[in-house]
């Protein structure tokens, strides 16, 4: 009986039992809203009793709550397989070989819909039946290097990283992709950035926003395009690979210094910050945007500096925010506090007796903005000017994200105040740039009738 309802218990699987429309049965459900027609699928073991999961027409998961349905109808029954198809890889000579690190991302899975657990796809052949095209773009290799969230990815998940990519330069792949979790996919990207430098070949970091069951899912063109950036790009740096526009057109390749998570659910989140992409990317071309950029080369030779201090702290300035805020930081032992302030690098006097009592402790401040875009200018305002004399040091550009990443990792190295500066005002690969384009800020607000016209042309 337990088969014939898998994880539905009180109001929903009693109503299930009133109509005698089983998981995986194929039914129509008439309600309060109006008709759906799909197939019920099982619920997680820990979820409510409220509702009922179905698959409809369109692909699309919908929950209905019970209180809602006023009827239903079994018309078929075929229980569905998610297991995902394995195939051997194929070998082809002249293609360029790729290494896959997965780190517990969703890049290619599908769901156990009894735990509502997502289960990746990971070996070459589990990749190969899930996306058949990539076999047409290298030769591929896997291997698992943790089984983590994004939001668990952290200090040792980062040398590890590097480490791993170290050796698989010296073996001679021809491009590396790293499968993550898009929370925190930039934050791992700055910090390869400056643990792996002088790379002589592409590194690349992707992931999905919808997981592999949904129709709208980004998770296969994004595999094909990293794993086309990283067999066939001239482009040897440490990059984020994700959708463009909201639309399947193309992907962009970001550096992994300038790139940020905007938007908790589209395709297109990942953006460049304060400049321009690297390039477009498609199925059968790379275009690059930039014309400066680190060139792959036939070496093997590749810096691996896999150091990181977990004593540095960010702080996000709130107005009225108090003096013991930072006080706490400073008594935890933090070395490092990188302050995201508002507006040109502004605090409230509050915080002065704090910042104070951090530069006696020989404690490293640094300022960086939260408007993301635009340059700390400290000297502008007294404010800013009383700041910099008590010792915090504006980061010009430089994203707070990586501001973090990169004191975290120059404090595993040096605690010499005036080494530790230099390091840190002394660009490694664009986390500080002279000037930000002409078109590296751009946020079309919708509504204004030229956005308007400009939407409709190009959105599909």
């Amino acid at each position: 009986m337990d088969d014939l309802f898998q994880g539905y218990k009180g109001e929903a699987l009693a109503l299930l039992k009133k109509y005698n429309v089983r998981v995986w049965g194929q039914a129509v459900v008439q309600t309060k809203r109006g008709p759906f027609e799909g197939t019920i699928l099982p619920r997680s073991e820990n979820d409510d009793d409220q509702h009922i999961v179905m698959k409809i027409i369109t692909g699309y998961n919908v929950g209905i709550d019970v209180d809602t349905v006023t009827d239903m109808k079994e018309t078929g029954y075929k229980k569905a397989n998610y297991a995902i198809p394995e195939k051997e890889f194929p070998y082809t000579d002249g293609l360029p070989k790729v290494k896959l690190f997965g780190t517990g991302g969703t890049i290619a899975s599908r769901l156990d819909y009894r735990t509502g657990a997502v289960i990746p796809a990971f070996s070459p052949g589990e990749l190969y039946g899930a996306v058949p095209e990539l076999a047409d773009i290298c030769n591929l290799e896997t291997e698992k290097v943790f089984a983590v969230f994004s939001e668990n990815m952290g200090p040792k998940q980062y040398i590890a990283l590097a480490k791993a990519i170290g050796k698989e330069i010296e073996r001679g792949v021809d491009g590396i992709v790293i499968g993550h979790g898009t929370d925190t996919l930039h934050h791992t990207a700055a910090a390869l950035t400056f643990m792996v430098q002088n790379s002589p070949i592409p590194i690349v970091l992707v992931g999905s926003q919808r997981s592999s069951d949904r129709p709208s899912s980004d998770a296969a063109l994004n595999l094909m395009h990293a794993m086309k950036a990283a067999g066939h790009s001239d482009i040897a740096e440490v990059m984020v690979c994700m959708f463009g526009p909201t639309s399947d057109d193309y992907g962009l390749l970001h550096k992994g210094t300038r790139v940020r998570k905007m938007h908790s659910s589209y395709r297109s989140t990942f953006r460049t910050i304060g400049d321009v992409p690297l390039a477009r990317i498609n199925r059968n071309e790379i275009l690059p945007i930039k014309t400066e950029y680190h060139h792959r080369r036939k070496d093997r030779e590749v810096k691996i500096l896999p150091f990181f201090s977990e004593k540095v702290a960010m702080l996000y300035f709130w107005p009225g925010m108090p003096s013991k805020v930072m006080d706490a930081l400073i008594d935890e032992g933090y070395e490092g506090i990188i302050i995201v302030g508002t507006g040109l690098g502004h605090v409230n006097k509050e915080l002065y007796p704090a910042i104070e009592r951090a530069q006696k402790k020989g404690i490293h401040v640094f300022m960086t903005l939260q408007t993301l875009w635009g340059y700390v200018h400290m000297f502008v305002y007294d404010t800013g000017r009383d700041l910099m004399a008590k010792g915090i040091i504006p980061l010009g550009n430089m994203l707070p994200e990586v501001a973090w990443v990169k004191l975290s990792w120059v404090l595993g190295q040096t605690n010499d105040p005036e080494k530790v500066k230099e390091m840190m005002l002394t660009p490694i690969n664009d986390e500080i740039t002279e000037r930000e384009p002409y078109n590296g800020y751009l946020i079309f607000q919708g509504g204004i009738p030229e956005v308007e016209d400009f939407i409709k042309k190009v959105h599909k």
